[in-house]
């Protein structure tokens, strides 16, 4: 017996491929189902696909700015709490030639011995590390920017400037936090804050006596030192702020363009779901009606 009659032979082709059409369809709302996304491919979203690709570059763009802020603010808070600490080595120093002025042999005796230990303390500071890098070294990370070999020794001088001791450079970090944003943060040992700071514990470590008149100018440049350096902390301070401001920025962007992103990409699940129901019937039904049609002969028609 013939299994299609030539008579059925259009309409049940044509339910074949509209239930191959359904069968297709079906397959792709299963893959969004799972994925909860339109299309793996970039193509699949047609007109939006330009727009898609926009956002999802403006979110990598966006990361990259908030991780180059994070590691510079580390670096910020590693040089702010250095200053801290050089704060405390120069409050310290000062307490101790006030001490001194006293006229106290004793007193001028222990600040001298006091400031070859600050001045140790003060080179181990400024050649301060964060992730394998100098971070007062200017441009030089790799080379530690501080060498008190031949600085330490000999006569110092309160009133001639002297940062031998530097072996870095000029160049002062900074970092792009945003398209035409950079924000300079970078400090190096050869500040004239530290330099000062550098001067007076020179002048007092290698004194053999401090007279009153030494005493009253190591004061001097002391207390300059103090608020030289209370000024670069601030200064790390505004640079923290604004990188941390401008990160801020970027993220929210970021959540921005990414929801825009996922509006354009995103499907909703549970309406995909409903769909794949209603198409499962409508296959199902297909499939029962073509299953007729092929079974149909003239002798199951006499019957």
């Amino acid at each position: 017996m013939v299994a299609m009659r030539v008579a059925t032979f259009a309409q049940s082709n044509k339910m074949i491929s509209d239930a191959m059409r359904v069968q297709a369809v079906m397959a792709e709302k299963q893959v969004q189902e799972s994925s909860g996304i339109i299309s793996s491919d970039i193509g699949g979203y047609g007109s939006d696909a330009q727009h898609v690709v926009n956002l999802q570059v403006s979110v990598t763009r966006a990361q990259s700015y908030i991780d180059a802020a994070t590691l510079a603010d580390s670096k910020v808070q590693v040089m702010y709490s250095a200053v801290g600490s050089i704060t405390d080595i120069i409050t310290q120093l000062r307490s101790q030639l006030s001490a001194a002025s006293t006229g106290s042999s004793t007193e001028a005796t222990s600040v001298i011995s006091s400031a070859q230990q600050l001045l140790e303390e003060m080179g181990a500071i400024m050649n301060t590390q964060y992730d394998g890098q100098y971070v007062f070294a200017g441009g030089k990370t790799d080379t530690a920017p501080v060498d008190l070999t031949g600085f330490s020794s000999g006569a110092g001088s309160l009133a001639t400037a002297d940062s031998s001791y530097y072996g870095g450079d000029d160049e002062i970090a900074s970092v792009r936090v945003g398209a035409g944003e950079t924000v300079s943060y970078g400090v190096t040992a050869d500040n004239s804050a530290f330099e000062e700071v550098m001067r007076v514990l020179k002048f007092v470590a290698n004194s053999t006596s401090l007279s009153s008149a030494d005493i009253s100018s190591a004061l001097d440049l002391a207390g300059t030192a103090l608020d030289d350096t209370a000024a670069v902390q601030a200064k790390l301070s505004s640079a923290a702020s604004s990188i941390e401001t401008a990160s801020a920025r970027q993220s929210d962007y970021k959540s921005y363009a990414e929801t825009l992103s996922s509006d354009l990409t995103s499907v909703d699940v549970a309406a995909v779901t409903a769909e794949l129901s209603t198409y499962e019937a409508q296959l199902t039904a297909s499939y029962s009606a073509l299953g007729k049609i092929l079974s149909l002969n003239l002798s199951s028609y006499l019957k």
